[in-house]
């Protein structure tokens, strides 16, 4: 960022960070490891002083950032917003019961015409929700399987052996079940199911224990907004994109944005956001993006790439979701350019690694163009001054696509 610091003038030296993960069951200090070590690691590429030190303020999980870029020091505490136990929770489900959840996502998605609309925006993330129906029946088909090959071998004596070639066929088959769902770090099938499931089951309406938690999250934002920081900084990383639509739409409409506080702020990263938006119930987060996208009290920046095949690249949240104001002004929409900003060969080693590319937005890049999430969340830049003369990437998708486009019951 050398050359742009030439050019600008700092703005910020003390920053607040909120960083909402999405649906993800993992202990928050993941987060602040990948922080360390691919902050390390950029700062070292980039040429500029990122430190790490425990969290100073008390409250939820976090740490505390000092960076020095081109002469300009800066100060961030960085924290997240957690709700990985209610992601826990809804992952505690048995294998019949995961089974129900698929049938009753599939049907959401397919009856109403969903799937098929998401699929004329992008293949990737439609072929990733597609993944854990087809692996889960892959794993049922190859248990039943087993169970018939027990009764067949059993079927060559008499009753008795049928009978016991069936249960000992039946008891393998959900051995094999059993097996699989223990093995799920490696298959994701039972994550991936849990996580479409949990904004399919109430048709794109939030579940109640997670409107509570958001309303505590809006808190959190709001005491912030009060403090001698110069930018509040909300990042909203894949469905924790769409959470932090909502949450910021509460903090506006209840006037609790000061008009001489900090900058308000929001970066969402890798969005999957149709992936809610177009469910026919979903009628609170229509409102909110619409809402959002004119308002002049924040600054929004979605950022993804086409290299990204778990996000909706380039596909502006709130056009496609059919919701578009008239004076619309968010969000700015471009791509990180993955096959750009990584080199061939850290290209090449990631590019069939979708999950860990989902989380690139978070993670150093080798020659970085005009994003870097340290420079974005510890840097002497605001969001606004640091994208206030960026275009919008010409390829983004701003065509509404979405059958369900109304913002109330």
């Amino acid at each position: 960022m050398s050359s742009e610091q030439h050019t600008r003038k700092q703005d910020v030296t003390k920053r607040r960070v909120f960083y909402i993960p999405g649906y993800d069951p993992i202990h928050p200090r993941r987060y602040r490891e990948l922080y360390r070590k691919e902050g390390t690691a950029q700062a070292a590429i980039s040429g500029y002083e990122l430190t790490l030190s425990p969290k100073q303020t008390g409250g939820l999980y976090g740490w505390r950032v000092s960076s020095e870029i081109a002469q300009d020091t800066t100060q961030a505490d960085v924290e997240v917003l957690v709700w990985s136990d209610i992601v826990r929770g809804s992952m505690e489900t048995s294998i019949p019961a995961t089974y129900a959840q698929l049938v009753r996502t599939a049907w959401e998605y397919i009856a109403t015409g969903a799937l098929f609309r998401l699929m004329r925006l992008r293949k990737g993330p439609v072929i990733a929700a597609l993944y854990p129906i087809g692996m889960l029946l892959l794993q049922a088909l190859l248990a039943l399987c087993l169970t018939a090959l027990g009764a067949k071998l059993g079927s060559l004596g008499n009753t008795l052996t049928t009978l016991l070639g069936a249960a000992l066929g039946a008891a393998a088959g959900h051995a094999l079940l059993r097996w699989f769902k223990k093995k799920d770090g490696k298959f994701f099938a039972y994550y991936l199911m849990h996580d479409y499931a949990y904004s399919a089951q109430h048709r794109g309406a939030n579940p109640p224990e997670l409107e509570t938690r958001m309303a505590e999250f809006a808190d959190i934002i709001a005491e912030a907004l009060t403090t001698d920081v110069d930018e509040v900084l909300i990042v909203g990383h894949s469905s924790g994109a769409h959470l932090a639509v909502s949450i910021l739409s509460d903090l506006i409409r209840q006037g609790r944005v000061p008009d001489q506080g900090p900058k308000l702020a929001f970066l969402s990263l890798g969005q999957v956001v149709p992936m809610v938006s177009f469910l026919r119930d979903a009628w609170r987060l229509r409102a909110d993006l619409q809402f959002l996208a004119a308002q002049n009290a924040l600054t929004w920046v979605d950022v993804t790439a086409p290299g990204d095949g778990c996000a909706f690249a380039l596909c502006d949240p709130v056009s496609v979701s059919g919701v578009a104001p008239e004076n619309k002004l968010w969000p700015l929409v471009f791509s990180a350019q993955f096959t750009r900003s990584l080199s061939p060969a850290r290209w090449k080693a990631l590019r069939w690694r979708f999950f860990r590319l989902h989380f690139q937005y978070l993670c150093a890049f080798d020659a970085p163009l005009d994003y870097d999430y340290f420079q974005i969340t510890a840097g002497p830049l605001s969001l606004a001054q640091r994208y206030q003369d960026r275009p919008p990437s010409a390829s983004r998708l701003t065509k509404a696509v979405s059958k369900f486009t109304s913002t109330a019951p």
